[in-house]
């Protein structure tokens, strides 16, 4: 494949898909550590919202730093970071010190971490590749990303059932610092430089659209709110972004609290913890098949028939509150991660393409932040909900959500139109700018 020629790609990947099977342990073992501290689905929530509170609420500053640092140190310094918080849950756990407090307090560090990371992440690898593989080293990275997590996901969920939870999040922390060691290797310019063609560095390359633009731009950057406007113009400014923006924050917050507050409380009563590894497991399968056709497509319409795929992520809540079997959850994960990778897929391509380089970051910044800070509200409410109406009703409902939430944005007719760019249209010109 042309995109895995480039040894800055070939790191970035590394780096990636090791941090990705280190943490497809994380949140099987630290749903059943707290578990099995109190029992509690509302104490879970509370820990499990707090990083991700914490995450949402750093996103922004992340995404400034990602924009004006070097991309690839960032993920070297939250990578260790981010190991060194994991050391301290798994010894807290594993010695039996751990207390709800303590760990609340851990996972907004982790949270903290994790944000400066994300954006980094996600702008990085439009450095690594030339323009005309970009999609195929987007499929390409979401495979490997996924075929960690399917891999990880029932070894974690195996780890946890026979030793313990500690056991299974100390090898999460291990996992990130040898992903730091694979970020150190990628060695890009700063985030205004981008590939050019034959892969050298083009000086008309690195000068962006926000650039020739805006002149004045390099002064706005020496402070940080002129970051956060310019990069919050660059997300409003494109109808089709924050549709999609909004309607994935409803979405994910159905999601986040059905499968990872109930969805281990259910396992519980049912499956059994190391069978719920394999029910997550296969939603990552259905990815990879979904990454292997994503690859290949070649659609106008690409952001269309990925959104569309998010409905896919309703079935199993349904089949949670519905029928809770072994069988029909694998079923249903398995078509949920399948359909969702031409969503993942469609959705980074489209950013790339119609966001200028060095603002990527900061507009995938407010993208995540839009798209998860429903998420800790999720996660912390479905427990007293689930609590007063029943489990079963509780998933049902959040299977209603998630279809809801798509329906409303394929109501937007800037989502159902937007163009993907094909190889024989030609690179998109320097200073193109696509509202």
């Amino acid at each position: 494949m042309t995109a895995v020629r480039h040894i800055r790609f070939r790191f970035l990947l590394a780096g990636r898909s090791i941090s990705a099977l280190g943490n497809s342990f994380a949140p099987i073992a630290l749903a059943f550590a707290v578990l099995d501290l109190t029992g509690s689905t509302r104490d879970l929530g509370v820990v499990v919202g707090a990083r991700t509170l914490a995450n949402v609420l750093c996103l922004l500053f992340g995404g400034v730093l990602a924009d004006r640092l070097p991309r690839h140190l960032l993920m070297v310094g939250s990578s260790l970071a981010a190991g060194l918080v994991q050391a301290g849950v798994a010894a807290l756990v594993l010695t039996g010190g751990a207390t709800i407090p303590l760990l609340v307090g851990l996972s907004v560090l982790n949270g903290m971490t994790s944000a400066l990371a994300l954006p980094a992440s996600a702008a990085l690898l439009p450095q690594t590749v030339d323009e005309d593989v970009l999609l195929q080293a987007n499929a390409l990275s979401r495979i490997f990303l996924n075929s960690a997590m399917v891999i990880g996901a029932p070894v974690g969920g195996l780890v946890v059932a026979v030793t313990s939870p500690g056991i299974g999040i100390a090898i999460d922390a291990v996992t990130f610092v040898i992903a730091a060691a694979c970020f150190a290797g990628v060695r890009v310019a700063g985030p205004a430089h981008v590939p050019s063609p034959a892969g050298e560095t083009s000086p008309a390359r690195e000068a962006s659209a926000a650039e020739v633009a805006d002149p004045a731009r390099p002064a706005e950057r020496s402070h940080l709110l002129a970051d956060l406007r310019l990069g919050w113009s660059e997300f409003r400014s494109r109808t089709w972004l924050w549709v999609v923006v909004a309607g994935a924050g409803l979405l994910n917050a159905a999601w986040s609290g059905g499968m990872f507050v109930l969805g281990p409380a259910v396992a519980d009563d049912t499956v059994g913890r190391s069978a719920w590894g394999l029910v997550l497991a296969g939603e990552t399968a259905g990815m990879i098949v979904g990454g292997l056709l994503a690859m290949r497509l070649r659609l106008r319409r690409l952001l269309l028939v990925g959104v569309l795929g998010c409905s896919g992520m309703a079935l199993p809540l349904f089949v949670l509150g519905f029928h809770p079997q072994l069988w029909a959850l694998l079923l249903a994960t398995f078509t949920a991660g399948f359909m969702l990778e031409q969503f993942g897929v469609a959705w980074e391509t489209s950013m790339q393409e119609h966001v200028p380089p060095d603002r990527l970051a900061r507009v995938y910044s407010y993208d995540m932040v839009g798209s998860f800070l429903a998420m800790p509200l999720g996660e912390v409410a479905v427990g007293p909900i689930a609590h007063e109406i029943g489990l079963s009703v509780t998933l049902i409902g959040t299977g209603a959500v998630v279809t809801l939430a798509v329906a409303g944005m394929l109501g937007s007719r800037a989502v159902r139109t937007l163009r993907h760019r094909l190889p024989e249209d030609g690179p998109r010109p320097v200073t193109e700018s696509v509202p």
